[in-house]
C-alpha cells in the first residue's frame, strides 16, 4: 500500500527534536517546510498535513504566522485532512474561526486527559489517558460547528472539525524531548517547577504515555481512506 504524503509544517524555529520526532511516528511521507521561514507548499496537493509545535503564540503579529493562518485556512476548505499539536492545533482553532488566549500559567509534564468523545483519533485510547503536555495559550473557543473530543481541568485538549483534528498535548515526545523542553523553560518557570516535572520525566510515565501515539496511526488511516475513499462494491 502507498505510503501517503504529508506536509509537515515545522513551526518549532529549527528544533531539532521535533522533526526526529515526527518522522518516527508518522508511517508517511513527509515534504518538510520551515514555516517560521515563511516556507510553505506550494500547492495543496499532499494526501494530509501535520502542523508541529512552537515557541510562538498564534495572535502575534509576525508575518509567518499569518501565512500559516491563511494557508491553513485555505487548506480547510479543501477539505484536506490536517493534524495540528499543541500550537498547530490553536492553528486549527484560529484559522477555522476559533478563539486562542494566554492561560496566565503553564500546564507542563505528564498529566490525566479525559476522552470526551473519541471520533477516528482515538480509537484504541483509553477514557483517561497519560500524555505530556506543555504550553502557556489555549484554545478558549472552539471554531463554529467543531466537536470536543478530549479535556482537563486546564481545558481543552482536542477537537475536530470535519477533516481537521487539533491536540494541545504532545504525543510525539520521547523523554529526552520532554526534559529537553522543560529545562529550557528556565526564566519562565521556577527552578522548584522545573526540577519537579523533570522528576516526574520516569520510564513508567513514558510508557503510559505511549497510549496515545495511537492517534499517529490512527491519523494515517483516516487520510488512506480519505484519499482512497471507500472500497469499491464487488459486482
Amino acid at each position: 500500500m502507498d505510503r501517503p504524503r504529508f506536509a509537515l509544517l515545522d513551526a518549532s524555529h529549527g528544533e531539532p527534536h521535533t522533526r526526529r520526532n515526527f518522522r518516527r511516528e508518522l508511517d508517511a511521507s513527509l515534504a518538510e517546510f520551515d514555516v517560521t521561514q515563511c516556507e510553505l507548499p506550494e500547492t495543496f496537493d499532499y494526501d494530509g498535513v501535520v502542523i508541529t509545535g512552537s515557541r510562538a503564540s498564534v495572535y502575534w503579529d509576525e508575518p509567518w504566522i499569518g501565512s500559516l493562518l491563511d494557508w491553513t485556512a485555505e487548506a480547510a476548505r479543501r477539505d484536506l485532512p490536517m493534524l495540528g499539536v499543541c500550537y498547530g492545533h490553536q492553528v486549527l482553532a484560529e484559522a477555522l474561526g476559533g478563539r486562542v488566549a494566554d492561560m496566565g500559567e503553564y500546564e507542563i509534564g505528564y498529566r490525566e486527559i479525559r476522552l470526551v468523545d473519541g471520533s477516528h483519533l482515538f480509537d484504541g485510547v483509553s477514557e483517561s489517558f497519560t500524555a505530556f503536555t506543555t504550553h502557556s495559550d489555549h484554545v478558549v473557543e472552539l471554531p463554529p460547528g467543531a466537536a470536543l473530543l478530549a479535556e482537563n481541568d486546564y481545558g481543552i485538549h482536542a477537537f475536530r472539525k470535519g477533516h481537521a483534528f487539533g491536540v494541545q498535548f504532545h504525543p510525539e515526545y520521547d523523554p529526552a524531548t520532554a526534559e529537553s523542553v522543560t529545562r529550557g523553560k528556565d526564566g519562565q518557570l521556577s527552578d522548584e517547577r522545573i526540577r519537579a516535572v523533570v522528576d516526574g520525566i520516569t520510564d513508567e510515565r513514558y510508557a503510559a504515555a505511549c497510549e496515545a501515539k495511537q492517534l499517529f496511526e490512527n491519523f494515517v488511516a483516516y487520510v488512506r481512506g480519505v484519499r482512497d475513499g471507500p472500497p469499491a462494491a464487488a459486482d
